[in-house]
């Protein structure tokens, strides 16, 4: 039977989502400011994106929740809260995330970076899918997540503005609450935000999943100081901080009985950023500089059933310290010249304790120490007008270099080879033609690149997998050369996007499952480059009106391939599709009810996971949400009232990118009542 290639996909849905709609549906977002480096339309960006708005969530969500269902979007998971983005296959390590626009990632061993932001603070979050390092630099390969929270601006004459929300669900006996206010005048823009959540051991369609409550709290402060026709200076402070957060999907048997199971847990975990910045009007063009530190602290147990205590301990601190500096100049009307500088430091140095030997005695055993990774990179790009064709072109080079003062520890420590520079060029060039609001080809095509991350390089320690995680200082970077082709359309009624595309990927960073163990007896998972992969796939959503009811869906296919291992790629997301239909939200009634459909996934990687890697069962789940807006009431601009189901035939099912023992991964949360009530004043 012949292979079904993505460009047959893409023409097939390109007949079958014709653009030739009618109605009154809502406009979805148009604009984004990751893509381009600015605000700039999706409809003259080459390529693919998705505008989350976190208005559809629930107490217990974050960040990860608003990807599940999205095409080309899926969730890594190892508990409720940790809950790591995944864009086309490629997972938290080749995905560049940002809080408004500052780089986040760091090398943390367990646990969801993405969800260390509240999205009750958020105004939305903008994901930018496919190759993105000319831009981003390294670790875009995959694309980038970027969670922006609301700028404070100058057009508020004095007056306070703000909104309010608050939730309960009955799956986890959560209750969420967060408020923003905004204020400000000519010279002065203020924007003030605080959240809190707290949500218990959520049920699954079995019973209760153990380990899955935590609590959090998030504060926000954002000032902007107009200079008049000198541009602004903003500053940007942020502290969020979760309690109590277990990851049950790192469950394992100890390589000693008496030990029973081994479980990580992080008692307090706290981001908190610093960030200031300038932007204004420089000669003929627009030049913006930033400063940021953007520190990550997390306390990593692992918790010992059988003496019931913590057997491992580790407190860490990754901080990323970055500038970022951006001058674009219009030359004529047909070109836009953006060329910056980034610069970026990321430092660690964990210190980690466990309770070792016969006797118990407590020992001290780093993965690595003062561990260091710097980057630099200067990158041009033109955007170009050609009356209905809008161009795109870029490049950039970057020199990354990781060192460490030692690695692993006890006899097996190292001093040396462990400093390694690297220097990439990326480039990307991309086209879309608007032919008419509903109808805009594209084509992109480019180069990315990705570094190995510090934990890939330097840690040498057990994980929360269970294997003993052994990293290459001499690893080289991946490099991408990806292709895509697509099509997406939005007349302020109906809006689609479709995309096909291919990735290769040679130097593929991987850990394999060599089969040795160490001198505990745990089995090793070794760091490595493997010689070539391909992902490929398609996509695409649309939302188009009949009548008084909107009808909407999503479909992801795509497949990974090892070529070195002749197998397929460790750990690919199945094919799904979502369809819905409501009545959007306005004042008065609405709603909505959706069916998702995972596939089976029966393409695992046997030979590359040594047997690790098992099928996963597909599953069917239906959602659905009732809504009820009101006009000015109690002193509210607008009030929305919104009870929402999810899981709501109470499906027992866990998703194929769930951790945990295979045959015991974790199960997801059961049927979900949830009530949510939001305001605007």
């Amino acid at each position: 039977m012949p292979r079904i290639t993505p460009l047959f996909h893409l023409s097939l849905l390109a007949l079958a989502v014709s653009p030739v709609f009618a109605g009154d549906a809502l406009e979805l977002p148009e604009v984004t400011v990751t893509a381009k480096g600015y605000q700039a339309s999706k409809l003259e960006t080459a390529g693919a994106s998705v505008v989350l708005e976190p208005t559809q969530r629930l107490p217990g969500d974050n960040v990860g929740a608003l990807m599940r269902g999205q095409p080309g979007l899926a969730v890594q998971s190892d508990g409720a809260w940790g809950q790591n983005p995944v864009l086309r296959g490629q997972r938290l390590e080749s995905i560049v995330l940002q809080v408004d626009g500052n780089r986040l990632n760091s090398a943390q061993p367990q646990g969801a970076i993405a969800s260390l932001a509240d999205l009750g603070l958020l105004e939305r979050v903008e994901v930018i899918k496919g190759p993105s390092s000319v831009l981003h630099g390294s670790g875009a390969l995959g694309g980038v997540v970027n969670m922006l929270t609301p700028e404070p601006t100058f057009d508020h004459a004095g007056e306070l503005n703000g909104r309010v929300g608050l939730g309960l669900s009955s799956v986890d006996e959560g209750l969420q609450g967060a408020a923003l206010l905004e204020t400000g005048n000519q010279r002065h823009g203020l924007v003030l935000g605080g959240a809190a959540k707290r949500v218990h051991d959520y049920e699954g369609a079995d019973g209760e999943v153990d380990n899955t409550g935590y609590e959090s709290r998030s504060m926000l402060f954002k000032y902007a100081y107009s200079l008049g026709e000198y541009g602004h200076l903003h500053l940007n402070l942020q502290q969020h901080k979760d309690e109590d957060v277990w990851f049950p999907g790192s469950t394992k048997p100890a390589p000693a009985a008496v030990l029973g199971n081994l479980t990580i847990h992080s008692p307090n975990t706290e981001r908190t950023l610093y960030a200031a910045g300038y932007e204004g009007e420089v000669g003929s063009g627009t030049l913006s500089v930033d400063l940021y530190q953007q520190e990550v602290y997390r306390e990593i147990r692992a918790y010992s059933s059988g003496l019931d205590r913590n057997q491992v301990w580790n407190d860490v601190t990754f901080t990323t310290r970055g500038v970022r500096s951006t001058y674009r100049l219009p030359l004529g009307e047909a070109h836009l010249l953006s060329v910056g500088v980034d610069q970026w430091r990321m430092t660690g140095d964990p210190a980690r304790y466990q309770f070792a030997g016969p006797s118990q005695n407590i020992q001290r055993n780093d993965p690595f120490s003062d561990g260091q990774i710097d980057s630099a990179g200067v990158f041009i790009q033109d955007d170009m007008q050609f009356g209905r064709l809008n161009v795109q072109a870029g490049a950039r080079w970057d020199r990354v270099k990781g060192d460490a003062d030692s690695k692993g520890s006890g006899a097996s420590r190292t001093t040396k080879g462990l400093s390694n520079s690297d220097s990439n060029l990326s480039w990307s060039l991309g086209a879309i033609y608007n032919l008419q609001p509903l109808l805009n080809p594209y084509l992109s095509f480019g180069r990315a690149y990705r570094a190995p991350d510090m934990r890939e390089r330097f840690e040498d320690a057990t994980r929360g997998d269970g294997y003993f995680h052994q990293g290459n200082p001499q690893l080289k970077p991946e490099q991408a050369t990806s292709l895509e082709l697509g099509l997406k359309g939005n007349d302020g009624r109906s809006s689609y996007q479709l995309a096909a595309y291919y990735s290769r990927i040679d130097d593929y960073i991987a850990g394999r499952v060599t089969g040795q163990t160490n001198a505990q007896g745990l089995p090793i998972k070794r760091t490595e480059n493997l010689d070539k992969v391909i992902i490929q796939g398609t996509e695409g959503q649309f939302a188009h009106p009949v009548g008084v009811v909107t009808l909407d869906g999503s479909f992801t296919w795509l497949e990974g391939d090892n070529r070195q291992d002749d197998e397929p790629l460790y750990r690919m997301p199945p094919p799904e599709l979502t369809l819905g239909i409501g009545q959007p939200r306005a004042l008065g009634f609405s709603w909505h009810s959706q069916v998702r459909a995972v596939k089976n996934q029966d393409r695992v990687a046997t030979r590359f996971s040594n047997g690790t890697e098992n099928d996963t069962a597909g599953f069917v789940t239906v959602d659905a949400s009732l809504g009820w807006g009101f006009s000015a009431i109690a002193g509210m601009q607008n009030l929305d009232l919104g009870l929402t189901l999810r899981n709501l035939l109470d499906k027992g099912y866990h998703e194929h990118l769930t951790e945990g023992i295979s045959g015991w991964e974790i199960q997801s949360p059961g049927r979900n009542v949830a009530l949510t009530l939001r305001g605007e004043f």
